[in-house]
């Protein structure tokens, strides 16, 4: 069978099933319902992004279970955060299912066997691993907390695939290409003005796009031996780090609701279309992947000063954005006490 009529059979499946989800959704009443801390005024079907992890289960039919303990890995984390979608989870239970759906994927990507400790020992191995556990959590989270508006995590999730399909080995190409597929579906329903969107991706769809890329990504460090790979998540890092940032000092709590990302200012403050401020994201995101990919020279210095600079540019450009426009937030809250 020719590789573009497997695909093509793929999209259709796909389609079917996330048209099926909408069946079940609707007849089961998940729904996403706006409050005050809201990007949206009307009520979604929530869950659309189930579509990931189907897209990575029909991936495996059709190319074979090359990954178990990923797939495994992605079945835990997405479906504990389907159940938070459709009724609220106590954070540790959350985060248990995250660091175990992690430490499978370190499993499956060769961290947590005997070679790896023999190489780097036993304490430094462990080490690392309990940080990589850490960024690897942590970065899921952050993701997840960036799916605020319609198409941002499916335009963003595809300015990270892209350049991945690039660098990845071909034996991750069918992955990337099957995980491309299953965004495309999602944007369908999803990458639409405010208001017209018949679904979002709920927690099922950002953690579970999040666990995908940063497993890729995983691979294309421990192939490379180069961390500066994490640069294919720059413009998600900068946003979401700066403002956890800024609620610490704010003394908030993290775990509550709030509209105080940069894209969150743009849409409800500056009254921007959520359709604008995704493709901005996607296109930041994918100039910085792309510059880094052709236009820096391949070595870990310069990929390193490519990352560091271009951190420091955004970085900058994301203060100075707050400095100006974060007062208008200031008013919005101010407005709900009077």
């Amino acid at each position: 069978m020719s590789i573009y009529i497997t695909y093509g059979i793929i999209l259709v499946i796909l389609l079917a099933l996330e048209l099926a989800y909408f069946k079940i959704a609707d007849k089961c009443n998940i729904i996403d319902k706006p409050n005050e801390r809201s990007s949206h005024s009307t009520i979604v079907l929530r869950g659309g992004g189930i579509i990931f992890l189907l897209g990575a289960w029909v991936w495996s039919a059709f190319f074979g279970f090359q990954y178990p303990w990923f797939i495994l890995g992605l079945t835990l984390i997405a479906g504990v955060s389907f159940i938070d979608d459709i009724r609220s989870l106590p954070d540790s239970v959350r985060l248990v299912a995250q660091f175990a759906a992690a430490a499978l994927a370190f499993y499956q990507l060769g961290m947590l066997n005997a070679a790896w400790f023999s190489q780097y020992g036993i304490l430094m191995g462990g080490l690392f691993i309990m940080l990589a556990l850490v960024v690897y959590v942590g970065a899921t989270n952050v993701i997840n907390f960036m799916d605020g508006i319609n198409g941002i995590t499916a335009g963003y999730a595809l300015a990270v695939l892209a350049p991945l399909a690039l660098v990845s080995d071909d034996a991750d190409l069918s992955l990337i290409l099957v995980s491309i597929i299953s965004v495309l579906v999602f944007c369908i329903f999803n990458f639409r003005p405010k208001g017209k969107a018949k679904c979002f991706a709920g927690d099922v769809g950002s953690i579970g796009i999040a666990f995908i890329m940063l497993f890729l990504i995983g691979k294309v460090i421990i192939a490379t031996g180069d961390f500066t790979y994490l640069i294919f998540l720059l413009i998600y890092g900068v946003d979401g780090v700066l403002t956890i940032c800024h609620r610490i000092m704010l003394h908030e709590n993290l775990g509550e609701a709030h509209r105080k990302h940069a894209y969150q200012l743009m849409c409800n403050e500056l009254k921007i279309g959520h359709v604008k401020i995704s493709l901005l994201y996607m296109v930041m995101q994918l100039a910085v992947s792309l510059g880094f990919i052709y236009l820096c020279p391949n070595s870990i210095a310069a990929h390193w000063g490519y990352l560091v600079a271009t951190a420091i540019v955004f970085a900058l450009a994301y203060i100075l954005f707050k400095k100006k426009y974060y007062h208008l937030h200031e008013e919005y809250l101010a407005s709900l006490k009077k």
